[in-house]
C-alpha cells in the first residue's frame, strides 16, 4: 500500500519511518526543500534516538522517500496522513492555516478514492473544515474520506510508542476508511494493541483531551510539591504514596520546574480556547496553565534564596531541553529560568547533551559549556533543571572542586539529599 505523509516535522517524520519499518511504501512530502535534501541524505533535522538509523535502513531497502512535489504523492497514494503544524494563533486557538493548504493541494490532485487522515492535533470540527476544502476545491467529483488518527508520541520514546503503543485511536464515518487504516496497523494486531474506533469528533478531541488530563497531572503534583515545602512534608514520599493507588498511577507524579514542549502549553491553551468559543469555562485546565506559568519562578525564587541574592552571581544550568533525550527547547522551563535569572543579575553557564544548538537562538549571553563540569567552574551554585541520564550520576567531589561556591539544587529531585550533603552542598530540591 501507498501512503502519503504531508509535513516531515517529529510527527510526520517518526509516523513516516515506522510505516515503513511495517513493510509500507511510504512518501514524505514538506515544501522545506533544504529538509527534504538533508532527509535523502540520511540524515534527520531532529534528535530522536534510533530514528536516523531506522530511516536509512527503509531508504536503502527502498520503502521510503522524501519529495517536495505534493501533487505526485498524493495522485499515487491511497492514504494522506496530514501532519504539519498547528500552532496557538493570538487568540489560544490551533492555527490551521498549513491543513487548509495541504487540503487545498490534495483537493487539487484528486485522482481517485483516497483517504485523507489528520495526524496532526487538530481541534473538533477540522475533519469538516478539510471535507467541506476538498469537496469545494476537487475539479472532479472522485469518492474520498476523512479520518482522524490523534499520534500519542513521546519526544525521545517516540519509535517504542509508535511500534508498542497502549492504544491506536481511529476516528471515521465510513467502514471502509476503518479498514483501511487498521490494515495499515496491522502489525499491532499481532501485540493485541487495543483499537478505538470512533467518529472524527470524538478522535479529535480525545489527544486534547489526553495531553490536558496528562499536564493537570503535574500541575497538581507541583501544587502538592510547594505545599510540601510549606509544612516540612516529602512530596517524593507523597507521590508514590499516591501512585500505589491504582487509580490514579504514578506516572507524570513528578515534582519539578512545569511541563513545556510542543504538545502541552499548546494543546492545554486550545482546548481551553475551545471551550470559551463554546461558551463552557474549562476551570481546571484554566488553572492547571496558571499553575505551569508560576512553577519556573517560584525555581527562580528558591535559587535566588539560596544564594542570598542573583545579582553578579554565577549559575551552572544543567539542562535546556524541556525533558531529557529529545533537543526540543520549545516552552522549556530552562528557558524561562535562565531568563529570569539572568534578568536578576546572574551570569549563566549552561550545558546540554543535544539541545544547545537551538538554544542558541534564543537564549543570549549564555556561555556554553563542553560538559556538565565545564558549566559548573567558577559558579556559585549549579542546577539540574532537566533531567538528563548522564546527569544522575555526576562526580559530586569534581563538581565540587571547580565550583566558587556550594550550592547544589536539584529541580529534578534525582538525587538524595543526603548524598550531596556528605560531599559538602547546600542541596535545595523540589517540595523536599
Amino acid at each position: 500500500m501507498n501512503i502519503c505523509i504531508v509535513g516531515t516535522g517529529y510527527v510526520g517524520l517518526v509516523t513516516g519511518v515506522c510505516f515503513a519499518e511495517f513493510g509500507l511504501s511510504v512518501t514524505c512530502v514538506d515544501n522545506d526543500e533544504r529538509k527534504i535534501n538533508l532527509l535523502q541524505s540520511g540524515k534527520i533535522p531532529l534528535y530522536e534516538p534510533g530514528l536516523e538509523e531506522m530511516l536509512r535502513k527503509s531508504m536503502k531497502e527502498g520503502r521510503i522517500r522524501f519529495t517536495t512535489d505534493l501533487g505526485q504523492a498524493v495522485r499515487q497514494s491511497l492514504v494522506i496522513f496530514i501532519a504539519v503544524g498547528t500552532p496557538c494563533d493570538g487568540s489560544g486557538m490551533a492555527d490551521l492555516q498549513y491543513v487548509r493548504e495541504v487540503a487545498l493541494g490534495i483537493a487539487r490532485n484528486l485522482n481517485g478514492y483516497k483517504v485523507v487522515v489528520t495526524k496532526s492535533t487538530v481541534p473538533v470540527g477540522t475533519g469538516k473544515l478539510i471535507e467541506g476544502i476538498i469537496r469545494e476545491n476537487c475539479p472532479e467529483e472522485f469518492s474520498f474520506d476523512v479520518a482522524s488518527n490523534p499520534e500519542f508520541l513521546r519526544e525521545g520514546s517516540a519509535i517504542e510508542d509508535f511500534m508498542r503503543p497502549n492504544r491506536v485511536v481511529i476516528g471515521a464515518h465510513s467502514q471502509q476508511a476503518v479498514a483501511i487504516l487498521q490494515d495499515l496497523y496491522s502489525p499491532l494486531y499481532l501485540i493485541e494493541t487495543p483499537f478505538v474506533v470512533t467518529t472524527v469528533e470524538s478522535a479529535e478531541i480525545i489527544k486534547y483531551a489526553s495531553n490536558a488530563f496528562l499536564a493537570t497531572k503535574i500541575s497538581f503534583i507541583n501544587e502538592v510539591a510547594n505545599l510540601c515545602e510549606r509544612v516540612g512534608a516529602d512530596v517524593q514520599v507523597v507521590a508514590r504514596a499516591m501512585g500505589l493507588d491504582g487509580r490514579i498511577g504514578s506516572k507524570f507524579l513528578h515534582a519539578g520546574p512545569g511541563f513545556g514542549g510542543s504538545c502541552f502549553p499548546k494543546d492545554t491553551q486550545a482546548l481551553a480556547s475551545l471551550a470559551r468559543e463554546r461558551g463552557y469555562e474549562f476551570k481546571i485546565v484554566e488553572a492547571a496553565m496558571e499553575v505551569n506559568r508560576g512553577q519556573p519562578l517560584l525555581q527562580v525564587q528558591k535559587i535566588g534564596k539560596a544564594l542570598g541574592g542573583l545579582d553578579g552571581k554565577r549559575i551552572g544550568i544543567l539542562g535546556l531541553a524541556f525533558k531529557p533525550n529529545t533537543d526540543d527547547v520549545r516552552e522549556s522551563p530552562a528557558l524561562y529560568i535562565v531568563r529570569q535569572l539572568q534578568g536578576e543579575g546572574a551570569c549563566v553557564q549552561a550545558y546540554d547533551p543535544a539541545a544547545m544548538e537551538n538554544a542558541r537562538g534564543i537564549l543570549r549571553d549564555v556561555q556554553y559549556a563542553a560538559d556538565a563540569y565545564e558549566a559548573a567552574t567558577g559558579c556559585d551554585a549549579v542546577a539540574i533543571v532537566t533531567e538528563w541520564n548522564q546527569f544522575r550520576n555526576l562526580d559530586l567531589e569534581r563538581l565540587k572542586g571547580v565550583m566558587r561556591g556550594g550550592v547544589f539544587i536539584d529541580l529534578r529531585n534525582i538525587y538524595a539529599p543526603e548524598k550531596l550533603e556528605a560531599v559538602g552542598f547546600r542541596y535545595v530540591s523540589v517540595g523536599r
